[in-house]
């Protein structure tokens, strides 16, 4: 079997610190009205599951080590014992801090198709309905490259509601991905690799201990203007509201 270019390319980015082109390769829609394609992969799932923790002091969105990969995770085993204390403020942090689910589909943007196959993450009402999508027989294989059926997808914040929604529609009519032969085999065929993508996003439990370490401390906080208190000496209401207010309005990375 041929060498995979596009994991060698990605190794040789971590190496010399690059983060442009795993930056470039997620998409996520404008608000407004875009036209996708979702395509069709190897394993037939086009619609992964990954899990993620955010919101732990200034480290971007990471993968859950026990939810992802069965490892030994220390944030886990913490937001357990939040749970397990059952106060108020205990629960609040605890759903502040658990893992995540996201979801990621290999996507073409109508109209951007010079910028090739990208990783659109969306989220549980979305993955739904895109399911159910799949399952539907009016629209046979949504993915297929011949006879699928590109997806409107319509996002913002509509009036009185408190975060963006996504909404999906199906075109009314079935369409080839490309009329161009060779395009349609190269998209299809440059699907990029999931592990490689996300394998920035990746940490050993030792790498989330520390990171929750430094967070208790207070030192991941520094920018906040305020050191985080040790978990053991209550947190103040106000501390705790304002943590699970910013996961619920904050953007994901993905």
């Amino acid at each position: 079997m041929a060498i995979n270019l596009d994991k060698m390319r990605a190794k040789m980015d971590r190496l010399e610190g690059k983060n442009a082109r795993k930056e470039s390769i997620f998409w996520k829609p404008s608000d407004g009205e875009q036209t996708i394609r979702i395509l069709p992969v190897a394993d037939g799932d086009p619609f992964k599951e990954f899990w993620f923790h955010y919101n732990l002091g200034n480290n971007r969105g990471f993968l859950s080590p026990k939810r992802n990969f069965g490892e030994d995770d220390p944030l886990n085993d913490f937001v357990r014992k939040l749970f397990n204390e059952g106060t108020e403020d205990s629960v609040k942090m605890a759903k502040n801090l658990m893992a995540r689910q996201r979801f990621f589909s290999p996507v073409i943007v109508r109209g951007e198709e010079e910028k090739g196959v990208r990783l659109w993450g969306y989220g549980k009402m979305a993955y739904k309905e895109l399911i159910s999508l799949a399952l539907n027989p009016d629209y046979g294989d949504i993915t297929d490259p011949d006879s699928g059926t590109d997806l409107v997808i319509k996002y913002g914040k509509p009036p009185g509601a408190s975060f963006p929604q996504t909404n999906i529609t199906p075109r009314r009519r079935p369409s080839p991905l490309s009329t161009n032969a060779d395009l349609t085999a190269e998209w299809v065929n440059g699907v990029p690799d999931f592990d490689a993508a996300f394998a920035d996003s990746r940490k050993t439990p030792a790498e989330v201990g520390q990171m929750l370490d430094e967070w208790l401390a207070g030192e991941a906080d520094a920018s906040e203007g305020r050191e985080t208190e040790r978990y053991g000496s209550s947190p103040s209401k106000s501390s705790v509201d304002q943590k699970l207010n910013e996961l619920l309005g904050q953007e994901v990375p993905f």
